[in-house]
């Protein structure tokens, strides 16, 4: 018998601390689950200059498939940027369910951020996010290729995939939900937190995003 597992991605220049939550709720229900950190993060941002699309792709590709072959097919999640790469996995791996949190398709709402400047501004809101400050040219021009590389992926899915969106997310639009939903034909589920921001796994609607997951997943 196969061992529940499940593999966690995280997002551009962030690291395994945001999705730390989640794993740990799947850990407490007996899942086997790693969260890898991609290349140059975790650390100084400049060091994200060193690498590109490719090795960010490596890292999931060669993680998810040293989990297989320990455990059977797997389930994966990503969050943010880790969505585009657990798609990209998913379509390679034996993987047995898909959820992708906070995906960038539009991966940024400019109307949204320049209100979200304005609420820190005015002190009415904390910040919820890192610091992005120094986060090197050359790495954000990787990501947004990865972005468009990725987006024919979606429609090669063929696993059942959850999709969840924060209504209030200032980083990706509420659109890259839709449009995922719409391009993948497989079985799929749309989940619309209307009070969470980018980082799901610390809002004020955490704990109904595990349970969905969870539920999902069919653990």
């Amino acid at each position: 018998m196969s061992t529940r597992a499940c593999m966690l991605i995280h997002g551009f220049t962030g690291g395994p601390y945001e999705l730390g939550p989640l794993a740990d709720y799947l850990r407490k229900r007996g899942v086997l689950c790693t969260v890898p950190e991609l290349p140059g993060h975790g650390g100084k941002l400049r060091e994200l200059k060193r690498y590109t699309r490719a090795d960010w792709i490596a890292k999931a590709l060669t993680e998810a498939e040293e989990l297989v072959e320990r455990c059977g097919p797997i389930d994966l999640v990503g969050f943010s940027m880790g969505g585009l790469l657990a798609t990209y996995v998913a379509n390679r791996l034996p993987v047995r369910r898909l959820a992708l949190l906070g995906t960038p398709v539009i991966y940024i709402s400019p109307g949204r951020m320049i209100r979200d400047i304005a609420e820190r501004l005015a002190g009415s809101r904390t910040k919820d996010t890192p610091g992005k400050a120094g986060t090197p040219v050359r790495a954000v021009v990787e990501f947004m290729k990865l972005v468009k590389e990725i987006r024919p992926e979606f429609e090669q899915v063929s696993v059942p995939t959850l999709i969840v969106q924060g209504a209030e997310d200032h980083i990706v639009h509420p659109y890259s939900a839709k449009y995922i939903y719409e391009k993948i034909s497989a079985p799929k589920e749309l989940l619309i937190l209307p009070n969470s921001r980018h980082l799901l796994c610390f809002g004020e609607e955490a704990d109904r995003l595990f349970g969905e997951v969870e539920q999902f997943l069919q653990y």
